[in-house]
C-alpha cells in the first residue's frame, strides 16, 4: 500500500487510505517540527475522554451558560488546524495540514470552533471513524475557548452515539477536563467495537 499521494495541485500528502488504515489499527502520525519527518505512534498507554465523564467546572459552566462564544461545527477547517500548528514546538507540519485537509474534504475529518464574532477564539480538530473520534488538537486565543469547543464536541458525540474520545495522550490539562489513561490493548478492544458502529458525525 502507497504511503504518499499527490494531490492535482502537486502537493505530497500522506495518502487518505494508508491515514485511516492507521487509525484503524490504534496508529497516528506526529511530524518532526514544522518541516520534519514524518513519524508514526501507538503509546502503550492511550489517553481516552469517558463521553459519561467530562469534568465541566463551574466556571466552565458559568461561560457557556453566559455564551460569549459561538460553537460552529467545519465552518473554518484550515483555520483551525493553522492554528493549532502556532506554538513553537509543533508536530502539525504542512504534510500534516494538507493531508487532514483531504480527510476533511472526503468527509472524515471535522473542526469544532468557537467564534467571537468574527474572530476565531479556540477550537479542535480531529478524526471520525465509525464511532470513534480520535482528537488530534486544540488551541485557545481566549479563556476557555478550547474547553467549551470540547464540551460541545462531548455532547455532539453523544447525540450521534458514538463511544470512543481518543485523546492519544493524557496531559494535565485534558486531565483536569476527565481523560484517563488506559493499556494499549485495552484501547484497541474499544476501538475495534467503536469503528464497526454506524455513526454520523
Amino acid at each position: 500500500m502507497r504511503t504518499t499521494e499527490i494531490l492535482p495541485n502537486g502537493v505530497k500528502i500522506i495518502d487518505a487510505q494508508f491515514l485511516l488504515n492507521a487509525y484503524l489499527n490504534g496508529i497516528f502520525p506526529m511530524a518532526d517540527g514544522r518541516n520534519g519527518e514524518i513519524h508514526w505512534f501507538s503509546p502503550e498507554h492511550r489517553g481516552i475522554i469517558p463521553l459519561d465523564g467530562l469534568n465541566v467546572s463551574r466556571s466552565l459552566r458559568q461561560t457557556i451558560r453566559k455564551r460569549i462564544f459561538e460553537t460552529r461545527i467545519d465552518f473554518d477547517f484550515e483555520s483551525t488546524i493553522r492554528s493549532c500548528a502556532e506554538r513553537e514546538e509543533v508536530w502539525i507540519s504542512e504534510t500534516i495540514v494538507q493531508s487532514y485537509l483531504h480527510l476533511h474534504r472526503l468527509g472524515f475529518a471535522h473542526s469544532v470552533e468557537c467564534w467571537s464574532g468574527n474572530m476565531l477564539a479556540g477550537g479542535l480538530y480531529g478524526v471520525a471513524i465509525g464511532g470513534a473520534f480520535f482528537g488530534e488538537s486544540m488551541f485557545s486565543r481566549n479563556k476557555d475557548a478550547s474547553k467549551v469547543a470540547l464540551v460541545a464536541l462531548v455532547e455532539r458525540l453523544n447525540e450521534q452515539g458514538f463511544i470512543l474520545l481518543d485523546t492519544q495522550y493524557v496531559t494535565p490539562h485534558l486531565s483536569t477536563l476527565g481523560c484517563v489513561e488506559i493499556p494499549k490493548l485495552e484501547y484497541l478492544d474499544r476501538l475495534k467495537v467503536a469503528v464497526e458502529c454506524q455513526c454520523n458525525f
